[in-house]
């Protein structure tokens, strides 16, 4: 729980509930935050670390146009499904929101809101399928990047993350009990070394802890390598590749398995990075087109291919204006998979998408709400959204990985 200053802040407004004012709630929902949302008098209060489900007592800390934000001060009836949290930094530290919640409920509540998402954004009224759950509910995260703030005078400076509900505290982090048991060990060791060298830092650093087959490194430009299933990566430490690698095959394997059932004899992957959906569908097709604005992914793509005696792969700069301009196969015979950051697609590259006219698209998401956006300008242009499967690649975490199939309605 962040700090709250004692006397009421300047720019404060206190309409509807005075400073650290505390009242009584029923918690009706989560929100896509992992924040409980319940209702004084009609006025919507949001509270972190409460359940759905729950009466709590709240301090009123913030109000806005037409809400207002609480700490949670009490839990006076509790959800069933409310339990106690691995970490003793839960609620202080903005890693986690849902370690308090049984790993059963959080599937749940991450299905149930891959659903509301495509309703309220979206205006797909769809079954959405049950979560599919982690291997690891803890341990699974082989990628760290703790950091601080500059350390002055005081060598017990705080190297973590960044607290709960705010953009620049760091809280101090010893462990995390999310990462793996080889990330921690290193997490120990480059903090007292980090403390050791304090007198070097004239500003706040972020770190870097990547585990892989080669064990874990801090340097952000070391060539790494990462096994799924028979598919052996090459990446740099530094680059973005998926945290979780223990659901990986589950979530790859479900892609890829969308685009080969309707009947396409060649892929598309777009936003193809090192070419981990490309590579891993080679062999169900008779040829792969990866398609990345950078040069850099291109190349390791191409040279992923090469080290796993891939053929029948092709990886391609394409501008953002011009994606599928270099492509010599007709939509009709292709299955498109697409991956794009946490903002989605813009209007120029789906615009490229409907032109292109794929047999399929298989569109994988690491953001339900700017995914349900996107599905709502396909679906206004003819397609139609077939299926849809939430992933827990970050369980005790809010976050949601979802993929789902289009075809033309």
């Amino acid at each position: 729980m962040e700090d709250r200053p004692r006397k009421t802040p300047a720019k404060f407004k206190a309409i509807p509930f005075t400073y650290h004012q505390e009242v009584e709630m029923e918690i009706e929902t989560l929100t896509n935050l992992g924040d409980g949302l319940g209702r004084v008098n009609g006025w919507v209060v949001f509270v972190p670390g409460a359940l759905a489900g729950e009466r709590i007592l709240a301090r009123i800390w913030h109000n806005s146009a037409n809400f207002s934000r609480g700490d949670l001060v009490k839990v006076m009836r509790a959800s069933p499904h409310r339990v106690e949290p691995h970490c003793p930094l839960f609620g202080t530290c903005g890693g986690c929101q849902y370690q308090n919640l049984a790993y059963a409920e959080q599937l749940r509540w991450k299905q149930s809101q891959v659903r509301e998402a495509f309703l309220r954004i979206g205006g797909i009224t769809m079954d959405v399928d049950a979560c599919v759950p982690s291997p690891r509910e803890w341990g699974y995260r082989t990628k760290l990047t703790p950091h601080f703030q500059a350390p002055g005078a005081d060598l017990d400076f705080p190297i973590g993350f960044l607290q709960a509900h705010s953009s620049r505290r760091v809280i101090d982090v010893p462990q995390c009990p999310i990462a793996t048991e080889a990330v921690n060990l290193a997490l120990t060791e480059i903090r007292s070394e980090v403390r050791a060298r304090s007198n070097e830092f004239k500003r706040g650093a972020t770190l870097l802890l990547r585990e892989t087959k080669e064990g874990v490194t801090s340097d952000h430009h070391a060539e790494v390598t990462e096994h799924i299933g028979d598919l052996k990566l090459r990446f740099l430490a530094g680059d973005f590749f998926q945290n979780n690698p223990f659901i990986l095959p589950a979530f790859v394997g479900h892609a890829i398995d969308l685009a080969k059932d309707s009947g396409a004899k060649y892929l598309v992957d777009a936003y193809c990075g090192s070419g981990l959906f490309a590579l891993s569908a080679a062999k169900h097709f008779e040829s792969v087109y990866g398609i990345e604005v950078s040069v850099d992914a291109v190349n390791n793509a191409g040279q992923n291919a090469t080290a796993n005696g891939l053929t029948n792969c092709e990886f391609v700069a394409g501008s953002a204006e011009h994606v599928f301009q270099a492509l010599t196969v007709a939509g009709a015979d292709t299955a498109v998979i697409i991956d794009p950051p946490r903002k989605g697609c813009d209007e120029v590259f789906l615009a490229q998408l409907d032109a292109f006219s794929p047999r399929r698209i298989v569109y994988v998401s690491c953001a339900p709400d700017t995914q349900a956006r996107d599905l709502r300008w396909l679906v206004a242009k003819g397609w139609k959204v077939r299926s849809a499967r939430p992933f827990d690649l970050f369980p005790q975490t809010r976050h949601i990985e979802s993929i789902v199939d289009l075809e033309r309605a």
